[in-house]
């Protein structure tokens, strides 16, 4: 990958015909989007966009012809979280920026990509009356729009995360190619005001109450602070000199008990915001 990022910071002719490419080839548009979060990173807004434009083709052929958002929208989210990050060197901002625009597709979903948003909540209620056929019994008319609202709230939260996923990628291949260790170090530091982290608080608190889609809501809201709960166990491992063991471990638990992990994650977001967790452990020595 890091091959891959030498090349496109080559030229703008390499980095638009990367991200062109990549874009337009199904389940690598993240790449695109990652050549276009690097070159905002490194040479700035212009430049970036100057190449954003070779990907947003493809990208609208995706969301027209192939009545497929998730292109577009990861490629405007990374654009909009690195440029942010790029110009006040802030996580907590570039995140919630991304949050904020996480929202807009959110609500602009169901209007512009109504029947592709039907025909997957048709899917999973052919995959619950499969799998639960009493339970869906039950329900009846209720079952479709649950789920259907779940939906709603499920795909543009899971563009957002996968676009947090890439700005990273996109700030690591940076540091990799111009600041070695700088992504680890920055990451290792990164933890959420306390202003930031109620806001989030209030926000999931307020959720079922306001109108808004409250899945929709949970993943604007609670991906800030899952991030920073994540950053907090990669710092401690760091700061405590530990094996990279405990990464692994970490992980295969956030796969396997991914609810009940993230909700922990969050929690130590929000704790950490207030009482600096890694500041109050003490550097593991060379001996350790």
């Amino acid at each position: 990958m890091r091959a891959l990022a030498q090349y496109v910071m080559r030229g703008p002719l390499q980095a638009g015909g990367v991200a062109a490419l990549a874009t337009a080839i199904p389940y690598l548009s993240w790449i695109g989007a990652a050549v276009v979060g690097l070159v905002i990173l490194r040479l700035g807004v212009t430049q970036g966009l100057n190449v954003a434009l070779w990907a947003l083709l493809p990208a609208l052929g995706w969301a027209w012809i192939g009545n497929e958002p998730t292109v577009i929208s990861v490629l405007l989210l990374v654009f909009l979280m690195t440029a942010v990050l790029r110009s006040t060197v802030s996580w907590e901002k570039s995140l919630l920026a991304g949050s904020g625009l996480g929202l807009v597709i959110g609500l602009a979903l169901p209007v512009l990509f109504s029947g592709m948003l039907q025909q997957v909540t048709e899917a999973f209620m052919s995959l619950y009356e499969w799998a639960y056929p009493d339970m869906a019994q039950q329900l009846g008319g209720e079952l479709e729009p649950a789920l259907r609202s779940m939906v709603e709230g499920l795909m543009p939260g899971s563009y957002l995360g996968m676009a947090v996923a890439v700005a990273m990628l996109s700030r690591y291949w940076q540091a990799a190619l111009y600041n070695p260790g700088g992504f680890r170090r920055e990451f290792h530091g990164f933890r959420l005001s306390r202003g930031v982290a109620a806001l989030c608080v209030l926000l999931l608190l307020v959720a079922p109450v306001i109108g808004i889609n409250p899945m929709l809501l949970g993943w604007v809201a609670g991906l800030p602070l899952l991030v920073a709960g994540i950053a907090l166990v990669h710092g401690v491992v760091g700061r405590r000199n530990a094996s990279n063991l405990w990464l692994v471990v970490f992980y295969a638990l956030l796969v396997v008990q991914g609810f009940t992990i993230s909700l922990l994650l969050m929690l130590l977001a929000i704790v950490d915001s207030w009482l600096d967790i890694r500041g109050r452990i003490k550097p593991a020595g060379p001996a350790e």
